[in-house]
């Protein structure tokens, strides 16, 4: 595998246009994923950065890192590794259906790390092919948190995915008021600035009805709703259903299993679910 060791964040405002252009000029198709992993060391964590996105997402101030805050810390080398000409699909167009992270122990603010992002494991999906794009975080040569994002390219796959079932809402555990403007705050904190996020006018050039929440804001919202109740390593899970049209208001619910939680979000008054997922202790 190739390693590229980069100094510093690549730079997502010169990112997005070079994923716009390609999405026009790249036709897709490959069936091989590039051999390369991005890789930066020194990584450290700007403590108003972080309670800005506490702030946004549902987190309480604290020294220790949520679990999902180093996914904004890898987005800028995921884009970099799948704006290369080399990368089969072009990055407009795909869709992250699936995140899962692992802390191994708690992450603190005042630490150092190596991140490393790679993509691999291109498979075939009923609605055409998906991969995984993993990121790490290391200490001393020690992974201390993975990030899993699959995204699914559309196009070409068997059809054979199974019904659907008729579905009926399970009772709330609360209610989510989530409001309009969810996207451009959360867009500011973590860098994400895809248009389908931040206004009804640029989502709707892309076939949204409205502007929708982030994926990995919803799971942080989930996430900030377990605090006090995590254990120091663990996994959470989600699956990324129907979208949160903004604004939006959300079902949530969740239960307790034998080795952590199960939890879904639901819109409010029909039976969409947005995403499904768990909690596991390791």
């Amino acid at each position: 595998m190739t390693v590229k060791q980069l100094h510093s964040s690549p730079s997502l405002s010169s990112l997005y246009p070079k994923a716009l252009v390609g999405g026009l000029l790249h036709k897709g198709g490959g069936d091989k994923l590039p051999d390369t992993e991005f890789a930066r060391a020194g990584v450290v964590i700007d403590p108003a950065d972080l309670a800005a996105y506490n702030q946004v997402c549902g987190f309480r101030l604290t020294d220790e890192l949520p679990a999902t805050y180093p996914h904004i810390l890898a987005f800028p080398l995921q884009m970099a590794l799948m704006t290369e000409a080399d990368f089969p699909f072009p990055l407009l167009g795909m869709v992250h259906v699936r995140n899962t992270i692992t802390q191994h122990r708690p992450l603190r603010l005042d630490e150092s790390f190596t991140l490393r992002v790679r993509a691999e494991n291109l498979r075939p999906h009923p609605q055409g092919r998906q991969f995984d794009v993993v990121s790490e975080l290391l200490v001393a040569d020690s992974p201390v948190w993975t990030d899993v994002s699959t995204y699914l390219r559309r196009g070409g796959g068997s059809g054979s995915d199974k019904p659907r079932a008729a579905l009926t809402p399970p009772s709330p555990s609360a209610l989510w008021h989530i409001p309009g403007d969810i996207g451009r705050r959360y867009a500011e904190v973590s860098g994400d600035r895809n248009p389908i996020h931040l206004h009804a006018l640029t989502a709707k050039a892309f076939g949204f009805p409205a502007a929708i929440a982030h994926g990995m804001w919803t799971k942080a919202h989930v996430l900030a709703a377990f605090e006090g109740r995590l254990p120091e390593a663990f996994t959470i899970d989600v699956r990324f259903k129907q979208p949160v049209l903004l604004p939006a208001k959300a079902a949530f619910t969740t239960w307790q299993t034998d080795d952590g939680w199960s939890f879904e979000l639901w819109a409010s008054r029909k039976p969409k679910p947005h995403l499904e997922g768990t909690i596991t202790q390791l």
